[in-house]
Parts: C-alpha cells; sequence; structure tokens
C-alpha cells in the first residue's frame, strides 16, 4: 500500500494529500479563472434563442454540472481506461459557440445542439481509440488555422453583446425615469458600460498581480455590472423567486438529429479531441502524455459530452485559463482538481447561483468576453507560428482563413445549393476553414525545410 504524502511538496505532485487550506484556496484559484467562461456560452446561446427564465436558468446549472461531472471522471480515471488522470478541469468551449450559434441561426434548438453533440461525441470517442494513428494528420498548422479562425468568427458576437445584444431591446424592469434609452441596442449607455468593462478587464490583465490577474475577467464584469446597475440593467426580481436547490433534469430539452447540425460540430469534436491534453502536461508535468493517459482522456471526452446532451448541457472542452495557471504555478495535485470540481458542482446545484448569472447585462457580457475571443484568436496564431512560416503554410493558412471567413460573411452565395449545404459550410467560418486546412496539408507537397 502507498504512503500518503501529506507535505506541501504533494501540490507538485499528481498523488498524495497537500495540505487542506492551500489546496482550497488554490482550488478556488481555478474555480475563479474559469467559472465566467464557462456560463457564458450557455447564457449566449439562451438569449439567442429567447428561452423563458426557468429554461435560462436550467441551462446554466446543468452546464455547471456537468463541467464538473466531466472534470471529476477526467481526474480520477474508471477502471484504468475511461479518464486521463492528468490535471485539467472542463468547461464549456467558446470553440463550439460560432457553430451552435449557426445551429440556432437556422431554426435549431437545445434538443438540435444535443443531437450534434451526441454524434460529435462519438466522434471524439473514435478519435480517442485510434488517437495514435490520426494524429499526425492535425498537426499545429492545422489545429492553428481552426481555433484562429474560431476567434475571428467570435468577433460580431462580442460587438453585438457591447451594443447592448444582438438587435433586440432588455427585457428588464427599468429603476429610474428617464433611463428607457439605455435599454435599447446600441445606446450610448450600453457602449459606456461595455466600454468601461472592458477596460477594467485590460488594466486587471496587464496591470494586476496574482489572483486579480488570473480572475481580471470576473472582477471586470462586477465592476461593469455594478455600473449597469446604476443604469437601471439589472433586475433582481427572477433571483428572489429561484430554488436554493435543485438536480438538472434528463431529457428535459429532448434530444432532434439535424444532418447539418451534426456534420458542424462533428468537425469540432474530431478537432478539440486531438489538441486538449497535451498543453496542461507539458506545462505542468514537463512532458508529453502518454498513450494511454491521451487515449483515456479524449475516449472520456467524447462519451461524457454523449452524457451531457441527454441532460441538455452544452459541449464541454478543456479550459487554457486552468491550463495557465498550472504552467504558472506548477500545481498538478489532482486533490486540488477534485476541490474545483467539486466547487463547480456545488455552484451547478443552487439555481439562485444561476439565476443571478442570467442577470448579467449583455453589454458586460460583451465588454468583457471581447478579450476571451482576441486571446483565442492569438491562441491560434501562436500555434501556427510555432510551425515554420513558409510559403507551403502560408497558403494553408490564409486560403483556408480566407474562404471560411469569406463564405460565412457572404452566405447568400449559396443560395442556390439545398439550404442544409448552407447552414453546413455558410453560417459559421469554422467548416470550411477546417476542411481546407486539412485537405491542403495533405495535398500541398512538404517542402525539404518543413521537412
Amino acid at each position: 500500500m502507498k504512503q500518503c504524502n501529506y507535505s506541501r511538496e504533494a501540490l507538485f505532485q499528481l498523488n498524495g494529500i497537500p495540505p487542506l487550506g492551500m489546496s482550497i484556496s488554490l482550488a478556488l484559484q481555478h474555480l475563479v479563472a474559469m467559472i465566467v467562461g464557462c456560463v457564458t456560452p450557455a447564457i449566449i446561446i439562451a438569449n439567442a434563442l429567447g428561452l423563458p427564465q426557468s429554461e435560462r436558468v436550467l441551462l446554466i446549472q446543468v452546464s455547471l454540472v456537468m463541467s464538473a461531472v466531466t472534470t471529476l471522471i477526467e481526474l480520477f480515471p474508471i477502471g484504468g481506461k475511461l479518464g486521463s488522470g492528468l490535471p485539467v478541469m472542463f468547461g464549456i468551449s467558446f470553440a463550439y459557440l460560432p457553430s451552435m450559434q449557426a445551429i440556432v441561426g437556422g431554426g435549431g434548438d437545445i434538443a438540435t445542439i444535443a443531437g450534434a453533440m451526441v454524434i460529435g461525441g462519438i466522434v471524439a470517442a473514435v478519435v480517442g481509440v485510434f488517437v495514435k494513428k490520426i494524429r499526425r494528420f492535425f498537426p499545429p498548422i492545422i489545429t492553428g488555422t481552426v481555433v484562429f479562425t474560431i476567434g475571428l468568427s467570435l468577433y460580431p458576437t462580442a460587438i453585438n453583446y457591447m451594443a447592448g445584444g444582438a438587435g433586440n431591446t432588455y427585457e428588464v424592469v427599468v429603476l429610474r425615469k428617464g433611463l428607457t434609452s439605455a435599454l435599447v441596442h446600441g445606446s450610448w449607455q450600453n457602449w459606456a458600460v461595455a466600454a468601461f468593462t472592458l477596460i477594467v478587464v485590460m488594466v486587471m490583465s496587464n496591470k494586476g498581480k496574482g489572483i486579480c490577474k488570473l480572475a481580471a475577467i470576473l472582477l471586470g464584469m462586477i465592476a461593469g455590472y455594478i455600473v449597469a446597475a446604476v443604469f437601471g440593467m439589472v433586475d433582481l426580481s427572477e433571483v428572489r423567486d429561484a430554488a436554493w436547490f435543485s438536480l438538472p433534469r434528463f431529457m428535459h430539452f429532448g434530444i432532434k438529429f439535424e444532418f447539418s447540425a451534426c456534420i458542424a460540430l462533428a468537425l469540432l469534436f474530431a478537432i478539440n479531441a486531438i489538441r486538449d491534453l497535451t498543453a496542461t502536461t507539458v506545462g505542468g508535468l514537463n512532458r508529453e502524455p502518454t498513450d494511454q493517459e491521451l487515449q483515456g482522456g479524449i475516449v472520456t471526452y467524447g462519451l461524457t459530452n454523449v452524457l451531457s446532451a441527454f441532460f441538455g448541457s452544452l459541449p464541454t472542452a478543456t479550459y487554457s485559463q486552468n491550463v495557465g495557471i498550472v504552467t504558472t504555478n506548477k500545481v498538478v495535485n489532482r486533490v486540488v482538481f477534485a476541490l474545483a470540481g467539486g466547487f463547480l458542482l456545488l455552484a451547478g446545484l443552487i439555481p439562485k447561483f444561476s439565476a443571478f448569472l442570467t442577470t448579467i447585462p449583455q453589454c458586460v457580457l460583451g465588454g468583457a468576453t471581447i478579450t476571451v475571443f482576441s486571446t483565442i484568436a492569438m491562441t491560434g496564431m501562436k500555434l501556427i507560428a510555432s510551425e515554420t512560416i513558409s510559403p507551403r503554410n502560408t497558403t494553408i493558412v490564409g486560403l483556408s482563413a480566407a474562404l471560411g471567413v469569406g463564405i460565412s460573411q457572404s452566405s447568400s452565395a449559396l443560395s442556390q445549393f439545398p439550404e442544409s449545404i448552407t447552414i453546413i459550410f455558410g453560417k459559421t467560418p469554422v467548416v470550411i476553414a477546417t476542411i481546407m486546412a486539412v485537405l491542403l496539408n495533405l495535398i500541398l507537397p512538404q517542402e525539404n525545410k518543413d521537412q
């Protein structure tokens, strides 16, 4: 029987039991860094669908719960097969947001997204089984192009939110006479609150230290929320009516399979499966993940997303914020991450907390998330720059992004094709960019200096 390690040094080892106080503080650090990002895609999709308040709360709640469940299964493998055993945090991923917005824009709903998640999760699990043979088809130039395109495609969402929402007015109570204009899309009040939020996030990100730097987005949103309340943009009546405890509901939103939606998400699941787990092991453990860790992690990533679909959660993936923390402090003990997952689970079981998150004005979300979206795009650029910027690689990146973004911004060019084609290829640049990057990487001959 292995002897437990209760010392401070256990923080820097996968196993062992570190001091409880330090573990809790480090776990809260991980929670604070990722919880805003974890719920924002759910809020955006709920707003796009115009869901009633009760279902908005449920969507946020189940997204938190299933993120926690995925994290805990990944941390502590089941039967030595399911789970990576690596220090990772899983949350709702922005990578899927453009495709989910396309699905919703094409008449889909949560059930349609769930059906696409089931197919995508199965694809990811298959990728996990054959990951050793498939990895070579997805070098950094491919994954970088996809991530860069995802970042670009999210910019209009952030701008619309900064202006107060996608062309709609807020459904909130005006607290003081004369503030009705604050509720109008594009009003100066919306832009003022969004700009203030963005400035706070930027200052904290660049000048802050310790927890202030790591929680820059959270602190920016808190500051923006206070200013928005002064403008009468906050209504807490729904929070008072929400319950203190509730469990997620199985099949509440249902599942519906729609061909174009399934294709769009399946491609993203395949890409994310390949790139997800390496960064944390390199940054925290100074090594590449083993084949068993990678295979178990990716298979679990796929299967937990299938499970999440039945509860109405949105797609999950590892969080770069938490990878950044691991890379910085080298704390990799699984107890710390288990505590963070436990806190995330607890937050998801409290509907009052989820209801409070729905009161965040859209201009505040826009001001905070535009920095997240820009970071996603630059992460893609870093992956691209990690390989030689040769004429071949320039063609792969430039042509893939050009076709993806160009067609999505001029989707009427596909008007003579079936509607399913337009939904798959014309609503988001990610699908075309992914397909083109993979094909060009296979077709274009390798250059000597690349080899």
